[in-house]
């Protein structure tokens, strides 16, 4: 059971401290989301502060509002086999993420949050994140919510990871409540999951989180499809494809504009440039735009890969996409993509069914403008998120939990 202790929080103060942790060893999504939160957060309250913790490598080349700022934890990279390396010199894994835990504990001690939000992992990476969830239960002042996204994997292999990882009893013990960022009638990512009935009453569908324009990037000023691989880490196969349709078919239109995210790199990404340069203007390449919602805004359509914040700039831009999935090391992009081409706000390639072919690619742009728009299926809808997270962050804050 939960330990509750004896709350001391600041009810009724005006003044609130979030802290958000985004563990974040591959890719951009946790900390986007986090960075999407913490601004909804703190936006409608001048005495109200966030800090995000986060391993992201790329967390500096962000914008953030004022009153939210982030802490860089030491990185780790994972290897294709799944296991995992330092980024930090002379740190082998287990050194790397005893100094990550310490840093943690330490700015929790010292910023002392009303509210603390753990994206998606309940135990943290390794495990890092369970002492300092045990001190503030113990503390019995520090509201505690687990945040997941629409999605996770295939239930069989989640719930099989949160047992081995002790994310089954950490979820019962040491959250005042859940907050899936979806809805439960699109997808339910605790499906499988053996929580007691007492969890799942603190289980909350917020809705997906609304993402607006809040810097402006430098737009193409003819149409242009965005092409757009999230981090981009995984996403060479999907930008590949998209370079041979426009080979292939000269006609191809619109101009494309491709962002390959900052984890592109390297001689991949050389071979790529290459070939967008012989294409003489039809597709523009750039490295990576922290100012994407921007890009999404101008776009005549999207193709993209099937990440949680990916959609829902498609939802929240009403952009006709085509979501080309991956289905490594998870199937969570498959069950995405899967269940929004069900319910009409996506098309998917999906390889098994229409095969990754350049073929498949050029249709698949060429019929973007028939395609319906995601608000004609109801995606506005889905989309309240981020009110519904300020009122129950508010209500935790306040000491009105369960209601």
């Amino acid at each position: 059971m939960r330990q509750t202790g004896t709350r001391k929080y600041r009810a009724g103060s005006a003044s609130r401290r979030i802290m958000f942790y985004s563990h974040d060893t591959f890719g951009l999504g946790h900390l986007r989301r986090s960075r999407a939160l913490a601004t909804a957060l703190t936006e409608d309250n001048d005495e109200t502060s966030a800090i995000i913790l986060t391993g992201s490598p790329v967390a500096g080349r962000f914008t953030f509002p004022e009153r939210v700022d982030h802490i860089r934890l030491p990185g780790v990279t994972k290897l294709p086999d799944g296991s995992y390396v330092s980024q930090t010199l002379g740190l082998d894994i287990d050194d790397t993420t005893s100094l990550r835990a310490g840093l943690i504990q330490t700015a929790i001690e010292q910023y002392e949050p009303d509210l603390l939000i753990v994206d998606k992992e309940p135990t943290g990476f390794r495990g890092e994140l369970l002492p300092t969830l045990e001190w503030l239960r113990l503390r019995g002042r520090t509201r505690t919510v687990l945040g997941l996204r629409d999605v996770l994997d295939e239930p069989e292999v989640l719930t099989a990871e949160w047992e081995r990882k002790g994310a089954l009893q950490a979820a019962e013990n040491l959250y005042d409540e859940i907050w899936v960022y979806g809805v439960r009638d699109v997808y339910d990512p605790t499906e499988g999951l053996p929580l007691s009935d007492e969890l799942r009453k603190r289980i909350h569908w917020t809705g997906y989180l609304r993402r607006e324009v809040t810097d402006e990037a430098d737009a193409p000023a003819d149409p242009y499809v965005l092409i757009t691989p999230g981090g981009g880490g995984d996403g060479a196969t999907m930008v590949s494809l998209v370079l041979s349709a426009y080979e292939q078919d000269p006609d191809l239109s619109p101009n494309a504009l491709l962002v390959y995210g900052p984890f592109l790199s390297g001689d991949v990404r050389d071979a790529f440039d290459a070939r967008v340069a012989k294409l003489n203007g039809r597709v523009t390449a750039v490295g990576f735009d922290s100012r994407i919602e921007s890009l999404f805004a101008g776009a005549e359509g999207v193709v993209s890969m099937g990440g949680y914040n990916t959609f829902c700039e498609v939802l929240s831009f009403d952009k006709r996409a085509v979501i080309v999935p991956r289905i490594v090391p998870r199937l969570e992009q498959w069950i995405r993509a899967s269940r929004a081409e069900q319910l009409g706000l996506v098309r998917m390639l999906d390889e098994t069914r229409d095969g990754l072919t350049t073929d498949a690619m050029i249709d698949a742009i060429r019929n973007l403008p028939n395609q319906s728009k995601p608000s004609q299926a109801g995606a506005n809808g889905l989309l309240d998120g981020l009110d519904v997270v300020k009122k129950r962050a508010e209500m935790l804050m306040n000491g009105a939990e369960g209601q």
